[in-house]
This record gives structure tokens, C-alpha cells and sequence, in this order.
């Protein structure tokens, strides 16, 4: 099979997958420390998703956090975006929650996803994401940022009760509800369309929760990529924790 004859899904998991690689390897070689390793890997993961997904899709277009936009996309059904290294500062200092995001937006809606977190070696995309019939725990487990959680989130942490797990990516916290090990993502201190795109459509095909912080939908593909905020949880606890945001706005 060809990677024109490649579903996108499977593109997507392919991409991610050998993006992860590279990464994994840059790493490894032990060239550069620092932000010089985060530089490179920014650069070197970019290059291999562009080439990859303009060979497959000549017709798509990408929006890339580490390429110039091309605003002529915005008139465009079919839009790649990507996050070649989620979590840049996490690689460089020798961490292990950093992801590789690669999303397709069809008409502005999160369609298909592949994140890859290649620490673990783990890929969900959206044609396997399922986060089954287990139950919340009690209380309910919150990712938030190691570094910069915001006062909003710790307010509506307390107010749920919330047990609060720091984190690095957005794709690792997005990822850690999808599988069960946290059971909500909250974030309101800036984001871009790169960082959630692919998070949010396996997200989504897993059947939870994801939405702005005000309860509506996620959007993509807009002129101004600045996406801000992020609300991806059980769907049991969607309305209980909307309500704590709309209570500390």
C-alpha cells in the first residue's frame, strides 16, 4: 500500500510513530543538550512530518507550530495540524512526558488524531481510542501543568475536590484521560491549535468530553490559530466541572 492509498488514520499513526522515532533518536545521539536539543528536535521532527504528509496529502494543507502559516488554508476542508515535539522544554531536559501530535481538521472539527508519546512507546488515535465503562475515582483525579497551573484551575481543583497530578505536554495530560490514569484535563493559560487538535479528536473518539472551557465546541483551522482553552474530561463529569469554571469566572 501506498501512502496515498493510506487512510488518514493510518497516516496519521504512521507519521506520529516515525516522528517519535527520530525524536527518540536525536535524543539518543547526544549532539546537543539543552535548548539546542530542543531546537533540533523541533526541526528535524517538522521537516519529517511535512515530507511525509505533502507526499501522502499533495492536496491538504499543514499547519505547523514550527512552520509559516499559509493563511490560504483557512479556505481549506482539509487541514493537518501538527505539534512535531509537544512539550519541547520536558525533551530537552531529559523528561519523559513530551508527544508528537498529528491532527487533521475536516471543515474546523477535530476528525482524526494520532498522538504518540514515544517514552512509552504508546499511540492512541481515534481509531482505537476507548475509555471504557470503569468509574471515576473518588475524588476525581485533575492533570495540570508541573510548572504553571493557573488559578483558575486550582480553584476549580478545590472545588471538585480534586486529587491534582502534574504533568508535562498537552498531549501526556490529554492522553492520561483517555486511558484512565486521571479522569479530567483542564486549561485556560493559552494554547495554540497545534497543541490540542490531535488530543482532542482521539479525545472525542473515545467518548469523552472535549470542549472550550465555556462548554462549546472546539473549532479549528481559524485564521488566528490561538486556541486558549481546553476542557477534556468524563463525560459524567462534564457538566459538574463547567459549572465550577462558570463559578470561578
Amino acid at each position: 500500500m501506498t501512502a496515498l492509498e493510506q487512510s488518514d488514520v493510518d497516516l496519521a499513526r504512521a507519521v506520529a510513530q516515525e516522528a517519535g522515532a527520530l525524536l527518540l533518536a536525536i535524543r539518543d545521539r547526544g549532539t546537543e543538550q539543552g535548548k539546542a536539543l530542543g531546537d533540533a528536535g523541533d526541526r528535524e521532527a517538522n521537516a519529517l512530518i511535512l515530507d511525509r504528509l505533502r507526499a501522502a496529502r499533495p492536496d491538504d494543507f499543514i499547519l505547523s507550530e514550527e512552520s509559516i502559516d499559509d493563511t490560504a488554508r483557512c479556505a481549506a476542508q482539509r487541514v493537518w495540524i501538527v505539534d512535531p515535539l509537544d512539550g519541547t522544554r520536558d525533551y530537552a531536559e531529559g523528561l519523559d512526558d513530551w508527544a508528537v501530535h498529528i491532527g487533521l481538521a475536516i471543515g474546523g472539527r477535530p476528525a482524526v488524531g494520532a498522538v504518540a508519546v514515544p517514552t512509552t512507546g504508546r499511540i492512541y488515535t481515534t481509531a482505537d481510542a476507548a475509555c471504557g465503562t470503569r468509574a471515576c475515582a473518588v475524588p476525581p483525579r485533575m492533570v495540570v501543568s508541573r510548572t504553571r497551573a493557573t488559578d483558575m484551575v486550582e480553584r476549580v481543583g478545590v472545588a471538585l475536590a480534586t486529587t491534582r497530578v502534574g504533568m508535562g505536554s498537552a498531549g501526556v495530560k490529554a492522553m492520561a484521560v483517555v486511558d484512565g490514569r486521571a479522569d479530567i484535563y483542564l486549561h485556560d493559560g493559552g494554547q495554540y491549535e497545534w497543541d490540542n487538535c490531535a488530543p482532542a479528536a482521539v479525545a472525542l473518539a473515545a467518548g469523552l468530553h472535549a470542549s472550550r472551557i465555556d462548554g462549546s465546541p472546539l473549532v479549528y483551522n481559524c485564521a488566528n490559530p490561538l486556541l486558549p482553552d481546553l476542557l477534556i474530561c468524563r463525560p459524567e463529569l462534564a457538566e459538574q466541572v463547567l459549572a465550577a469554571i462558570a463559578a470561578t469566572r
